[in-house]
């Protein structure tokens, strides 16, 4: 057949009914229109064919209203298996259409009267089962029958969708052509025709006077609504005091992980050092929830996902001395059925001295006795030794020495605790420019390599300490033994 018999190009409007030939000689037979829109199309097509019939040939349109899309989304498939079973909620989802209503306004004098529906319908479950935007919806078809043979709606094939939602938001499916090449539709058949074919976006251009306006309104919108957040997050920012760091952290106790017991949950709690403070109404310390575990590989994982949020100052007093950093003490423990608890570990962490995100898996150990007689005890009726004072897990908040001595206390390594940590610092030293920051030597330039220099620092302190021993080693010696061997170096 000659090509440019089968070459149609067609411009659509949103919402443009074209009708195509299966419809047309439908509609023309009286006993097939039952609605109000059948006997409506009936009335267009009539027109036409009194108007000489219609323009289009092989193109043509399903709008919102018609039969076609609720049929077509009631068709759609989840998946792209060939043998795809519809689970029980597609089934009950493919009822629910996503139409605009009419709601009229409910006057506020007016009280409901039945808050709880405990019978629901059917309709009443399918108009209030999902809450979503409404959308419109639209088809343009193409009848690829054979030759002189149309109006089969074997042959209709879907060239394009197009949706609009109540946000103004347009979703055209497959997208414009613009630089890529022509679609393709491949019939099954003897022959295997192929049929290609292009969509093009044919909307008026915006004038440049309108798009000026435009960017005006956007500008004017954006200014208000910039406005309008500033308003409610104000100016005076709280500020810290020269001299003072201010820590928050937003922190996560995200997993527990290879422990011996299940249904486990962690007790934690924030030790602020010297210099460092906190508001009155400060929670400092916390319990998450009991959470039971589930094999993930080789461990048995426990996700709490349990939020705490700390806001702590510092305040420098003395320029000399080395800071010191907020310790997080926490302690793992499993609830069994018989409310029996068990302590699984303890552990400490330091907060991290730099801003940022940090995600941190902390190791724990626990204390253990001697003999078959603790664990037996451990295993029946719960219990196991504990520590009387957390601190202990690092240095004791007690301990005035200079040595301290863990000599005899047996433990054993337990599982591991994950966090994630959100720390924000704020101080007037960052507004500050860098010679005066050198000048000043603030606390900031020594405590943001903290973690870098916390090795330093103790080599310092041993070097110290080392040092005034030698000074005191050298005074307890007699004066002429000094001279001498300085006379002979």
């Amino acid at each position: 057949r000659p090509p440019e018999d089968e070459e149609e190009e067609a411009e659509v409007g949103w919402q443009e009914k074209l009708f195509s030939q299966f419809e047309v000689d439908l509609y023309l037979n009286e006993s097939a229109c039952q609605t109000p829109l059948d006997w409506q199309y009936r009335e267009e097509i009539q027109k036409l064919e009194k108007a000489g019939g219609r323009k289009n040939c092989r193109i043509f349109t399903y709008t919102d209203h018609d039969r076609f899309t609720n049929l077509e989304e009631l068709c759609q498939k989840v998946t792209d298996l060939d043998h795809e079973v519809p689970s029980y909620l597609v089934e009950r989802m493919a009822n629910v259409r996503r139409r605009r209503q009419d709601r009229r306004p409910v006057e506020a004098s007016s009280l409901k009267t039945k808050i709880i529906t405990w019978e629901p319908s059917e309709e009443f479950i399918k108009n209030n089962h999902v809450i979503n935007t409404p959308v419109q919806t639209m088809y343009i078809m193409g009848d690829l029958g054979p030759y002189g043979k149309l109006g089969h709606r074997e042959y209709e094939n879907v060239l394009c969708t197009i949706k609009v939602d109540g946000n103004g938001v347009i979703t055209v499916k497959p997208d414009f052509t613009g630089t890529k090449g022509a679609y393709r539709i491949e019939l099954d058949g003897e022959k295997r025709e192929v049929w290609e074919y292009t969509i093009e976006n044919s909307s008026a251009q915006v004038q440049p006077e309108e798009e000026e306006r435009e960017q005006r309104v956007f500008r004017d919108l954006y200014g208000r609504h910039r406005d309008y957040l500033s308003g409610l997050v104000g100016s005076d920012f709280e500020m810290p005091l020269p001299g003072t760091l201010r820590l928050f952290m937003n922190g996560e106790i995200v997993s527990a992980q290879g422990y011996e017991y299940d249904n486990l949950y962690v007790h934690f709690f924030l030790e602020l050092p010297n210099q460092w403070s906190s508001s009155p109404f400060q929670q400092l310390s916390g319990v998450t929830q009991t959470c039971a575990t589930k094999t993930v590989g080789w461990d048995n994982v426990a996700y709490f996902c349990y939020p705490f949020t700390v806001d702590m100052f510092y305040t420098q007093e003395d320029e000399d001395s080395l800071p010191q950093w907020p310790v997080l003490y926490f302690e793992v423990l499993s609830l069994d059925f018989w409310q029996r608890y068990r302590v699984e570990g303890y552990g400490s962490l330091v907060l991290p001295a730099s801003p940022g995100v940090h995600m941190l898996t902390i190791p724990t150990w626990r204390p253990v006795e001697l003999g078959t007689v603790a664990e037996m005890r451990r295993f029946f009726i719960g219990g196991s030794p504990e520590l009387e004072d957390l601190t202990y897990i690092r240095i004791p908040s007690t301990f005035k020495g200079k040595h301290l001595s863990r000599f005899g206390f047996r433990t054993e390594t337990t599982g591991s605790v994950t966090f994630r940590l959100y720390c924000l610092q704020q101080s007037k030293a960052f507004l500050e420019n860098s010679a005066l920051r050198q000048r000043m030597q603030s606390v900031l330039d020594r405590l943001g390599g903290f973690s870098q220099q916390s090795s330093v620092y103790n080599v310092l302190e041993a070097f110290q300490r080392a040092r005034r021993r030698m000074q005191e080693a050298r005074e307890s010696l007699p004066q002429d033994l000094i001279n001498t061997s300085a006379s002979t170096v």
